[in-house]
């Protein structure tokens, strides 16, 4: 691959993280903040940043630290909190398959919001869509690590209340929603998110409901894609 495809998939690629890059930064210092608030220094929020680089989980990770929780129960609320990514996972399977080299980090720095850039990602001909996918997943993760080192930073040297951070989380998934309501063609998998999302907050209630709602989401989505197929099919 030359130089020159790989600026250009670049150049294609930065524009599609600004949204992403405008979250990142004020989440990953959030994140930095509390780190150091919580008593644990820069080279921790930038290596867990790095190595790990999984969003509210790192945010739970916090939690766990400080009340020296179970490993078990540690693994078991991860990987509630993180099933979602099997299914982003299974539907980007087709996507990454041909990704060669650059795939392990694909898959590894598959987080919500690139999930969210990547999944009706098509770029022009002549551009390489894998180094597309890569630099997207590659500028999330940078942004992501700058805030929290900056964040780390800033919070040995400002004092302040860390009330209501975490709530910047929910309010980049807004933003990330809204960017694609405005984008997208049609809106029946947005309908079926949130409706099905809701439903299942009434079920199960906040704090397990994210599993159920994904399985939901992916049965009627599935459903829906049958049944179009099925009608194009027909004579």
């Amino acid at each position: 691959m030359s130089k020159k495809k790989k600026l250009a998939a670049l150049c294609y690629a930065f524009p599609r993280t600004m949204p992403v890059m405008a979250g990142y930064l004020v989440l990953g210092a959030a994140y930095g903040i509390l780190m150091n608030v919580n008593g644990f220094g820069i080279w921790w929020a930038l290596l867990i940043s790095v190595f790990v680089y999984a969003g509210s989980l790192q945010y739970l990770g916090i939690t766990f630290f400080v009340a020296a929780v179970n490993p078990w129960y540690a693994f078991f609320m991860s990987l509630m909190l993180n099933a979602r990514h099997l299914f982003y996972g299974l539907s980007m399977l087709d996507k990454y398959k041909d990704a060669g080299r650059l795939k392990p980090y694909l898959v590894f720095s598959l987080t919500d919001e690139t999930f969210s850039v990547l999944c009706n990602e098509e770029p022009p001909e002549g551009i390489p869509k894998y180094w597309v996918y890569f630099f997207v997943s590659v500028l999330d993760q940078l942004y992501w690590v700058t805030g929290a080192v900056i964040g780390a930073l800033a919070g040995t040297m400002i004092t302040f209340s860390t009330a209501g951070m975490d709530f910047a989380l929910t309010a980049l998934f807004v933003v990330i929603f809204i960017d694609q309501w405005k984008s997208g063609k049609g809106h029946q998998a947005a309908f079926v998110g949130v409706c099905a999302s809701a439903l299942c907050v009434v079920v199960f209630g906040q704090s397990v409901f994210i599993v159920p709602a994904m399985i939901l989401i992916l049965v009627i989505i599935t459903a829906g894609y049958f049944m179009e197929k099925r009608k194009e099919e027909q004579p």
